[in-house]
């Protein structure tokens, strides 16, 4: 069995040599890791919105929970009025010395029928109560803390109603929460007699925050947010609560409970609003709480509410797995398919190269059939690669009987003129390596046609890879700046080989099966060309300025005027060493009054060309750059030739350089290129 070594030292070796496994590698690896850093960056997001949203809608529930208090208050504030202001309340208090006792009687027993705990009239005997009482009408509702014995004034049954149990301990709770309302009471001569003291006891009063958690929690189907909880305290003590004594099974009620020292310090203390995750007597709850204070702005308690954490994070948690699965599901499918679409690709490339590996060894051998429709660019490659492969061998069969019968008349005349000996000996060695010469030089016509064909094959999948590689850059935003270096090696990179190939390709395959001509508009195609120059030189400081004012059609290879249009602008781009304006204009051919096709200048504010140069700058592998290949301008030369085209420059050294393409309405089988 090969050993782990063995296998990694296989696909090592296959990474290496093979383009299948690179191309696999260089188009899966980004992909794989914008997968993580979007899911890592989509987790950290949620969580921190969704963290933050819980908080603003439990802090907006807490706020209608406080409103929902003061509707009480002020509807409590209203029968306390509506109390005072009827007519059976005046007549009593009114009348000529009522009985204290039986009046005091009569007003406790309406407080039923204003829906109130309890309601007092408080006579005016001494000056020192008048003030007290006065000094309670400032505010027409407020929370007050009153004491057993302050309770029991107001009505017999609030001590034993205000009663906590304080759990953990034997201690009780007497004093009472109150949300009172006093309202001064006059005779008929307008002089103060007494004041109405009414309102609701807030310790126990289990309905009353019951209802409000209806109020601020309607849905009972939310799993992020399940039934919340209100509470009411007295001081850290909840004297009046929902908030379960087992919250796995939500029974009972917290009644008699403190607060954390956390929230006591923040809210009792230091007077300011809870917003945030805090422990709730036995769980961890989502919470908010405020301060409650009495007439005289003093903290004397606090209003809570909130629900569970432990549900609203599962429900997260499964959201964000089921979301993940989905995403990692969805790659694999992707995975798959490159990787059967990589290999219907290249094995036929890995086959033609077996072959020619096999050819320099010197091993008569075919490419043969590829298991590709006869249309299939790799397959008639392979056959034009056979077809010359056998002329190659006719041809040095040919050239070995040549020299083999020349040898013979060597030797016949050897006999003859053997004073010419050393003179013919010399003769038959130069014919020699003229033989081999002719053989060499067939050898490299045949594979510089089949470089050209894999030239233009390898041009597919770098465009895909560019693709992608842009198609990543995009999705990234400003996450891509963190691999700018890399994306950027990526495209310089793509950009040599595209250039190199498409030299090579055009340059070696002049007078071949070219590209459809085709009516155009030049305009849209100007437009692709300066999206596409954009794209590569982003990095750089160049300002595009268009002026596309040509409506004529012309008859012209759309692909091919697109390269001659991008190798003028990256040349002006280079002139300019990456900064400066380039300026792309078109406009109709106008000759004699007649319209003869449409002209398009490429302008730049480079170096200039000198003028000894002028001449020479369109002859093949001339360049004065030292990574240029000298075929662009020759190329594009051939091209616009083939169709009738005419390519002229314009240049002042030190200023910059015109370039302008002449596209007829026809096409012309002759050439016009001409310096200016």
């Amino acid at each position: 069995m090969p050993t782990s070594t063995t296998l990694w030292g296989k696909w090592r070796y296959r990474f290496k040599t093979m383009v299948r496994y690179r191309l696999m590698f260089l188009t899966s690896a980004p992909i794989f890791l914008t997968l993580i850093a979007l899911i890592g960056i989509t987790v950290y997001w949620s969580i921190h919105y969704t963290w933050q949203s819980a908080l603003l809608d439990v802090s907006e529930r807490l706020g209608v929970a406080e409103n929902s208090i003061e509707l009480i208050q002020e509807k409590q504030a209203n029968h306390v009025k509506a109390f005072a202001d009827s007519y059976e309340f005046i007549t009593h208090v009114r009348g000529k010395k009522p009985d204290e006792a039986e009046l005091q009687q009569w007003v406790a027993e309406q407080r039923h029928r204003y829906k109130l705990d309890f309601l007092r009239f408080h006579r005016v005997d001494t000056i020192e109560n008048k003030f007290r009482f006065l000094d309670l009408t400032r505010k027409e509702s407020f929370f007050d803390v009153l004491t057993a014995k302050e309770l029991k004034e107001l009505s017999q049954d609030l001590t034993i109603r205000a009663q906590t149990p304080i759990l953990d301990g034997n201690q009780v709770e007497g004093r009472g929460l109150v949300s009172r309302t006093v309202i001064p009471i006059y005779n008929e001569t307008n002089d103060l007699i007494g004041f109405l003291d009414g309102g609701l006891l807030l310790n126990n009063s289990t309905s009353l925050v019951d209802t409000i958690r209806d109020l601020i929690y309607p849905s009972k189907g939310d799993s992020l947010r399940p039934v919340g909880t209100l509470t009411v305290f007295l001081d850290d003590l909840r004297v009046s609560t929902n908030v379960p004594l087992n919250s796995e099974v939500r029974q009972g009620r917290a009644i008699g409970t403190r607060v954390s020292q956390e929230v006591k310090q923040s809210v009792l203390v230091e007077g300011q609003e809870w917003v945030n995750l805090a422990f709730v007597y036995d769980a961890w709850y989502i919470t908010a709480y405020k301060p409650l204070h009495d007439q005289y702005d003093n903290v004397i308690g606090m209003l809570y509410t909130g629900y569970l954490l432990w549900p609203f994070v599962t429900t997260y948690m499964t959201n964000i797995a089921e979301v993940s699965i989905t995403t990692l599901f969805l790659l694999l499918i992707s995975s798959l398919l490159v990787y059967r679409g990589s290999r219907d690709l290249f094995v036929p490339i890995e086959h033609i190269h077996r072959v020619v590996k096999m050819i320099q060894l010197g091993k008569e051998t075919r490419i043969g059939h590829l298991g590709l429709d006869e249309n299939h660019e790799l397959a008639m490659l392979a056959k034009q690669f056979d077809n010359m492969l056998d002329l190659l061998k006719q041809r040095k069969n040919e050239l070995q009987k040549a020299a083999e019968g020349l040898e013979c008349k060597v030797q016949d005349r050897t006999a003859s003129l053997k004073e010419k000996t050393e003179e013919l000996e010399l003769h038959i060695q130069l014919l020699n390596q003229t033989r081999d010469k002719l053989v060499i030089s067939e050898k490299l016509a045949a594979l510089g046609e089949l470089t050209a064909g894999i030239a233009h094959e390898i041009n597919n999948p770098t465009a895909v890879i560019l693709g992608n590689v842009e198609l990543i850059q995009f999705e990234l935003g400003d996450d891509s700046k963190r691999v700018t270096e890399e994306i950027e090696a990526i495209h310089a990179q793509i950009d040599r080989i595209r250039n190199i190939t498409r030299s090579l390709l055009q340059y070696s395959r002049q007078g071949g099966v070219q590209d459809e001509i085709t009516w155009q508009h030049v305009n849209p195609i100007i437009e692709e060309s300066v999206t596409l120059v954009k794209t590569g030189a982003k990095k750089r400081d160049i300002s595009f300025e268009t002026q596309l004012d040509a409506h004529t059609c012309v008859e012209v290879n759309r692909h091919q005027l697109l390269q001659i249009l991008v190798n003028l602008q990256m040349n002006g781009i280079h002139a300019m060493q990456g900064k400066g304006r380039l300026v792309i204009s078109s406009e109709d051919w106008i000759e004699g009054g007649k319209s003869q096709g449409a002209i398009i200048h490429v302008q730049d504010e480079g170096c200039g060309i000198k003028e000894e140069n002028l001449k020479r700058i369109f002859s093949p592998f001339y360049t004065t750059k030292r990574e240029g290949t000298g075929l662009g301008l020759s190329v594009s030369q051939s091209i616009l030739s083939q169709s009738g085209g005419e390519l002229k420059v314009a240049s002042e050294w030190g200023k910059g350089s015109v370039f302008s393409i002449y596209l007829p309405e026809r096409t012309e089988n002759e050439l016009k290129i001409t310096n200016l």
